[in-house]
């Protein structure tokens, strides 16, 4: 099945082209079929390639899926154009008396900042606290699961000695968890962060559950135990290049960082890496949205329950 995005968004060329089937909301309307309601909340300072990688994923499931992008309006996006904005982007205060199937908060290159000082943070909250209410899912990506973690369970993060980058093992540690299912038992996933969570706090929390963890880059994948949270600490959703962008940029600052591990072969910068993690990347959001979102909301949004979910 498709996915439904606005008319004319730039993603929809670039995932017709990857032979992802993308259907422009005129088409959809002619379709007797409830979508999932899916927003994403795009902290990511390059909008258009995020929104795209997150799409991306979203589309390649056979359900049917309704696409709103937000973004703070308490922080001016300095990458994308106030007209990309306007045209297809919300605000909160006009989604704020809406409901959602699920809901998506991205990374936002802020980690080294306390979260008190970040600029959107007050809106974030609020955001956040709103979710609890109207959104049955909510995956939260990176800096957006350490932001998760810290509003809704207290559990602070903690500055690595140098940038954590590159594509990292990870092994299972709940096989049986429905947000696990069809996954290897040791997959790839790529990083890039500055800061990270402490495993032992969060199990300190009998509310959460690690369900996927790695030696060298920590904690994988994090959910409470009904799945209305979910917290992914690295980025699945990331292109092939993201990593070769970012390491160049950082090149072009000055920063002089480390080769992305287990990144370009023979960590020659010049070669083309091998993407590693992709199957890993469409199950996990197939996953996401099957269980944790499709079988537990109901038909008409507003019988949504918020209390928490039974898990299946």
């Amino acid at each position: 099945m498709p996915i439904k995005v606005a008319n004319n968004l730039p993603a929809i060329k670039i995932l017709e082209e990857e032979n992802i089937f993308v259907m422009p909301e005129d088409r959809a309307m002619s379709q007797d079929i409830r979508p999932l309601k899916i927003l994403i909340l795009n902290l990511m300072p390059t909008k258009i390639e995020t929104e795209t990688q997150l799409i991306r994923l979203l589309g390649n499931t056979s359900l049917q899926v309704d696409i709103d992008l937000l973004h703070t309006k308490s922080h001016q996006a300095k990458n994308v154009s106030k007209h990309h904005l306007d045209t297809f982007y919300k605000t909160f205060e006009e989604i704020r008396y809406k409901r959602y199937d699920g809901m998506i908060i991205t990374g936002a290159p802020v980690e080294k900042m306390d979260f008190e000082k970040v600029d959107y943070w007050g809106e974030l909250v609020e955001i956040m606290d709103w979710s609890k209410r109207n959104v049955c899912s909510t995956i939260h990506i990176c800096w957006g699961a350490q932001a998760g973690l810290y509003h809704h369970y207290g559990i602070g993060k903690h500055a690595l000695d140098e940038k954590l980058s590159g594509i990292y093992r990870h092994r299972i540690k709940n096989a049986l968890h429905p947000l696990m299912r069809g996954l290897d038992d040791v997959f790839m996933m790529p990083h890039s962060r500055y800061t990270e969570s402490i495993p032992e706090e969060i199990r300190r929390d009998e509310r959460l559950e690690i369900l996927a963890e790695s030696n060298m880059a920590g904690i994988a994948v994090v959910a409470d135990k009904s799945c209305r949270d979910v917290f992914v600490f690295g980025h699945a959703e990331y292109d092939l290049m993201t990593l070769d962008a970012e390491y160049k940029r950082d090149i072009a600052k000055g920063i002089n960082p480390k080769i992305p591990y287990s990144y370009y072969p023979k960590d020659d910068v010049t070669q083309t890496p091998d993407k590693k993690w992709r199957s890993t990347a469409f199950l996990l959001f197939a996953n996401w949205l099957n269980y944790f979102v499709y079988q537990q909301t109901p038909y008409d949004l507003n019988e949504l329950q918020t209390d928490d979910y039974i898990m299946i």
